[in-house]
């Protein structure tokens, strides 16, 4: 499954992610800090979908209410 999403409130304008039998196998942050979206990539691929989004959702980013890892269980969470 693709999932395209359209993030709200962060410096990413979307975020592109393939999950494979409740896995995600790859991550792709459209704008956004560089070096802290790739990290997030890198870390999240071959983890549970489940597991993503206990980790990051919620997470903020300085005053903002939300964050590129939010941002990213909030995707995954829609697509379940």
């Amino acid at each position: 499954m693709t999932i395209n999403y359209k993030t709200q409130g962060t410096c990413s304008r979307q975020i592109n992610i393939e999950v494979e039998n409740g896995i995600v196998k790859s991550v792709q942050f459209i704008g956004g800090c560089n070096g802290n979206t790739k990290g997030i990539s890198q870390l999240v691929a071959g983890m549970k979908v489940e597991d993503v989004i206990a980790k990051l959702e919620g997470t903020t980013c300085g005053f903002k209410g939300t964050s590129c890892p939010d941002q990213l269980a909030k995707a995954l969470k829609q697509a379940l």
